[in-house]
């Protein structure tokens, strides 16, 4: 039963789930061990950026015992979106069908992950949903839900998506979707990050579904978001949103 789940019912190819780290030295091994537990023959690529905390270190350990966890080390702390795309960038050229985005602070149940790659049989891109009936967040100080239901509305509304968890980190790619939205560089970080590859999965014509989730609040460590991401989030959505709008009105003159 588990090598049928961890081949998306065996048409779509490997499965490798990508994890940034930066300081998640005591969060990391017990997420590769969930992860292995709920699908046994997932691959784990660990991209951390230079911790000072050994992380990386601890990861190498890991990975010479386990042929299913690979270590990328970068030299610095480049931010979310670069990490992502290091680890996109790796399991594309070595032809992984299914191309996994989840964070090492336990926020994303790995037990989660056997629907995601469930419902990649309907679709090409599927995010581990907050916002649907059936998610739900677990211990965020009210501030930061606000914030991210504010986030997710804005950019709903500034760029028409139909996608009501855009900013969500849990999501599983299928190769072609990831390889055709990649092919132009992508700058953006954090909330960002998400949101742009979530709207240029949309503008490609893929198809894109969402899975309720339980969000679970960190309990070891900080978190990374900070307010210039969210900055960045504002600023790219609106310019994101004008752009597509005016397409909309081009196009309608056009058929005039």
């Amino acid at each position: 039963m588990s090598d049928q789940r961890d081949s998306v019912d065996g048409d779509l190819g490997r499965v490798l789930v990508v994890i940034p780290t930066y300081n998640e030295r005591e969060n990391i091994g017990p997420i590769i061990e969930r992860l292995h537990k709920a699908l046994p023959e997932t691959h784990a690529l660990v991209v951390d950026d230079g911790s000072p905390d050994g992380t990386g270190e601890l990861v190498d350990k890991i990975a010479a015992e386990d042929e299913r966890v690979h270590v990328m080390h970068r030299t610095e702390k480049a931010g979310l979106g670069a990490a992502y795309i290091a680890g996109f960038g790796w399991g594309l050229e070595r032809d992984y069908g299914v191309i996994v985005e989840m964070d090492a602070d336990g926020s994303h149940a790995p037990e989660d992950l056997p629907r995601l790659l469930e419902a990649l049989a309907d679709a090409d891109l599927v995010i581990g949903s907050r916002y649907v009936p059936g998610g739900k967040v677990v211990n965020w100080p009210k501030r930061r839900w606000v914030l991210s239901k504010v986030a997710n509305t804005y950019a709903k509304v500034a760029l028409g998506a139909r996608i009501n968890d855009i900013t969500a980190g849990f999501r599983a790619y299928r190769r072609e979707a990831l390889e055709k939205i990649t092919q132009t560089d992508v700058e953006s970080l954090g909330y960002c990050f998400q949101i742009d590859l979530a709207w240029r999965t949309v503008l490609a014509g893929f198809r894109v579904s969402e899975v309720p989730i339980t969000f679970v609040e960190r309990e070891i460590g900080v978190s990374k978001m900070g307010g210039g991401i969210i900055g960045e989030a504002l600023f790219r959505v609106a310019q994101w949103g004008i752009k597509q709008r005016a397409s909309q009105v081009r196009r309608l003159f056009t058929r005039s």
